[in-house]
């Protein structure tokens, strides 16, 4: 019993690193636009196909190809922002919502056109897939992807606290009008928060390819849970998502060892309902960081 529970806390932290990363993103775009984003899981998905394909077509392993993903879905990010979410800025929440819903459907469905609803999965020859500490099992794909999580997620920290640049979006997430007043260019810190947002979500993608199977469907995996970490650790704050994820990540891996597959989610659902109980602005209160 000790070693399942020692198991299913490993593999919950470990992938509550990547829900970490997933729902940063979520944050960064929510804290300067003030939207929330339902594309983000597609873009996500897109990250994963880049990688997915570098190593069928040209034999790139799926982490030497972040760089690339995260360049890509960048400028896709950042296009988005520019030719449809900028007019969006001042409409209603729910129109807005609808807005990012009907570009997750576009890019999935296109995604369905172009490479089918097949399930795909990358198999790294002579990598070693899991390593026994003590009797317990750690993937190393997945601690790969955890370490990755939380060295991005403290260097976009530091990018936003030490930087002109992330000060510059940081102010524009706590005042808009005060920003602009300050000369700060907050149509162009929308587009780069966006495309930083969206590369996040290409990141986490390319870090899940090498042991998570690649759909066009597979962002609506993640986009519920990103969602879930964002509002249990409190909306626009950075720390709460990591340790949200972190949260979600372990209540997702003791539900799966203790409760039968089709309610292995319950005890995730049901953390998420008791701390929302107690603290309506999630753990942290919800402020920018």
């Amino acid at each position: 019993m000790l070693t399942l529970i020692l198991q299913s806390l490993v593999d919950g932290i470990l992938m509550g690193g990547i829900y970490g990363l997933v729902a940063i993103g979520l944050t960064l775009i929510f804290g300067v636009m003030k939207i929330i984003n339902f594309a983000q899981g597609a873009l996500l998905m897109l990250g994963m196909y880049i990688s997915y394909w570098s190593f069928i077509y040209l034999g790139i392993n799926p982490y030497l190809s972040i760089p690339l993903s995260a360049i890509s879905l960048f400028f896709i990010g950042a296009l988005i922002q520019k030719t449809i979410l900028s007019k969006m800025l001042n409409a209603p929440e729910h129109n807005q919502l609808l807005v990012t819903l009907g570009i997750m459907l576009v890019i999935e469905n296109l995604a369905l056109i172009l490479w089918s609803p097949d399930f795909r999965s990358v198999k790294l020859e002579g990598f070693i897939q899991t390593l026994n500490i003590g009797g317990i099992g750690v993937n190393v794909p997945k601690l790969i992807a955890f370490i990755a999580a939380i060295v991005l997620s403290i260097a976009l920290f530091l990018f936003l606290k030490k930087t002109m640049l992330g000060k510059a979006i940081r102010a524009t997430s706590i005042n808009r009008n005060g920003a602009l007043l300050s000369g700060i260019n907050t149509n162009r810190i929308n587009y780069i928060a966006f495309g930083l947002g969206a590369s996040l979500a290409a990141i986490a993608g390319s870090l899940i390819t090498p042991f998570f199977y690649t759909s066009p469907t597979v962002g609506a995996t993640f986009i519920l849970k990103g969602f879930v970490v964002v509002v249990l650790g409190g909306l626009g704050n950075f720390i709460g998502a990591i340790i949200g994820g972190l949260i979600i990540g372990v209540s997702e891996a003791l539900g799966g060892a203790f409760l039968p597959g089709s309610l292995k989610e319950l005890m995730t659902y049901i953390i998420f309902v008791i701390v929302l109980m107690a603290k309506p602005n999630g753990l942290f209160g919800g402020k920018a960081r």
